[in-house]
């Protein structure tokens, strides 16, 4: 039991000391604690700070932090507010300074630049060093003047505004994005500019090519008036049998252009080796028939070659109920017909040969704009193994295959032809004619146009016609009979122009236009018969003609022409 009594007695006492210490420790703690914030008060309402106002900036340490805190609490609020003017102030000094070293390392017209921030950094500081404002603001221990705060916060307002309108004025010099939206924004603007230039120079030359020059259109006059004036000279003739007889060598042009004619037909004849053997059957419209015919009745064709001169009118079965592109036109206003319907016909009509030459079986095609350098009686023995056609082909690698032409998004032509087939030239063509009546080629061609009316197969024009026309039924031919290009391509070799049978002037630059490539115009000009009367045409020299009576003649009013 005493056991027990002592035991008792040990634990209370050990419990006692616990206690007693504990508490003892907590309150040491406490006074420890209460001491230091004595002590770190006292050193804050003791201590000045080490940085005046009037410096480049505000002070940044802790103890000046919490020292401007405390005494914000409980001095005068207009202190606080110069606190948060001075602030603003250095902040845009220190962003002026930033863009005035940022334009000296890009060094840009930046002579103008750098002075205004300079300025502008110096006017700043020499704000904050004013003496009415470092004596009444900053060395001040009193409170502080409202009205001198006031002015002070106004310049500093005035002077921040025009800190922030230099900086937005000059922005793009110094930021990257901006000046990358810049360029973007030119490189459009340019190639806007480019694809505008690029359309007016190819409409530009669209007109040129299109468009007849004085010469021509002086001279086609001229010989409408010499048919006016001598009219006995320049009757009609009998059709000479040659111009059906199946066993010479034919040969359709289709032209407007008098001039350009006479050039293929004397280059033709003057290679020829058996020159009395070619015929020539030349199809003008009702404007130029005349001129045409007057030009070869004055100027016949040497070594008894024979030319055969006829208007589109004078092939009845050409009219708008056969012809779709005729039908086309009769359907529309009268104000928006082409004037002359048969313009467009005239580049139409080798789809008709084998109606307007019914007795022939085979005719070669020429157009207005070749010379040919060498005899070509040799096509007419070649063996087109059962083709319609006879031309070379134009395609190399991806370029002038059929899917440049056509439209092979239309299912009706992604089911018919081979984007990967190869084009072939317009120009010099071979016909069998009698094939071509068997193959039906016409109404091939006829059944194309009236699918394409609204033009969803391909665009209107004769070389996608033709291709689709012609497509199975086309026979190569070596490239040495048709070389293209001089009318566009400047970068022909002459060993590959003198080798060829035929040339051609196809694009723009035509050999009879001033826009010829002069590398190339000689090749023309030298078969080329102006004839000695109508050397003032050629010369540029216009005269004044009696175009009443001219167009009297010709059955048209003037503003037909």
């Amino acid at each position: 039991m005493a056991v027990a009594v002592r035991g008792s007695r040990a634990g209370s006492g050990f419990g006692g000391f616990s206690l007693r210490s504990f508490f003892s420790y907590r309150i040491f703690v406490s006074a420890m604690f209460s001491l230091l914030f004595i002590a770190t008060l006292s050193v804050l309402l003791t201590t000045n700070p080490s940085t005046p106002h009037h410096d480049s900036a505000l002070p940044t340490t802790g103890n000046a932090y919490m020292r401007r805190s405390f005494l914000a609490l409980n001095s005068d609020p207009l202190k606080t507010r110069l606190d948060l003017i001075y602030k603003q102030a250095n902040d845009h000094v220190t962003l002026v300074n930033a863009y005035a070293a940022y334009a000296r390392k890009l060094k840009l017209e930046i002579s103008r630049q750098m002075k205004m921030f300079d300025d502008l950094a110096s006017n700043f500081s020499e704000l904050q060093t004013k003496p009415s404002y470092r004596t009444s603001l900053f060395e001040s221990d009193g409170p502080l003047d409202e009205d001198v705060l006031r002015q002070f916060e106004k310049e500093v307002k005035d002077k921040v505004k025009t800190a922030r309108l230099m900086i937005t004025e000059s922005k793009e010099n110094y930021d990257n994005q901006l000046k990358i939206q810049k360029l973007k924004d030119t490189i459009f603007a340019v190639n806007e500019l480019l694809i505008k230039a690029k359309k007016n120079g190819a409409f530009a030359s669209t007109i040129a090519a299109r468009s007849i020059p004085k010469s021509l259109h002086c001279l086609a006059m001229r010989l409408v008036e010499e048919r006016i004036s001598h009219p006995e000279k320049y009757k009609e003739e009998e059709s000479s049998p040659e111009f059906e007889d199946p066993t010479l060598y034919h040969y359709a042009i289709f032209s407007d252009n008098v001039i350009a004619v006479s050039v293929v037909i004397r280059s033709v004849v003057s290679n020829a080796i058996e020159p009395w053997k070619h015929v020539f059957h030349v199809v003008t419209d009702r404007m130029n028939l005349a001129p045409m015919k007057v030009w070869f009745k004055m100027r016949p064709v040497e070594r008894g070659a024979y030319v055969e001169v006829k208007a589109i009118e004078d092939f009845t079965f050409l009219n708008s109920s056969y012809v779709p592109s005729l039908q086309g036109l009769a359907t529309m206003e009268t104000s928006k017909r082409n004037r002359n319907p048969y313009s467009s016909l005239l580049h139409e009509l080798w789809f008709y040969m084998p109606e307007m030459y019914p007795k022939l079986n085979k005719i070669l095609f020429l157009d207005d704009d070749v010379v040919v350098q060498k005899d070509l009686t040799g096509l007419w023995n070649i063996d087109l193994d059962g083709k319609v056609n006879g031309a070379v082909e134009t395609c190399f690698g991806s370029f002038r295959r059929y899917g440049q032409y056509l439209n092979f998004s239309h299912p009706l032509i992604r089911e018919r032809f081979n984007p990967r087939s190869c084009a072939w030239a317009y120009g010099m063509n071979i016909f069998d004619l009698d094939t071509w009546r068997q193959e039906g080629c016409t109404e091939h061609y006829h059944s194309w146009q009236n699918l394409n009316e609204n033009q969803t197969l391909y665009k209107s024009g004769t070389s996608a016609a033709g291709l689709i026309t012609f497509y199975s039924t086309t026979k190569s031919l070596d490239k040495s009979w048709h070389v293209l290009g001089l009318g566009y391509n400047p970068s022909i070799s002459m060993d590959e122009i003198n080798k060829a049978a035929v040339i051609h002037y196809n694009g723009h630059m035509k050999p009879w236009l001033d826009i010829a490539m002069n590398q190339y115009k000689n090749l023309w000009t030298k078969y080329m018969d102006n004839g000695e009367q109508f050397h003032s045409c050629f010369s540029h020299s216009l005269i004044v003609f009696r175009q009443t009576q001219i167009f009297d003649f010709l059955g048209v009013a003037p503003f037909q022409v």
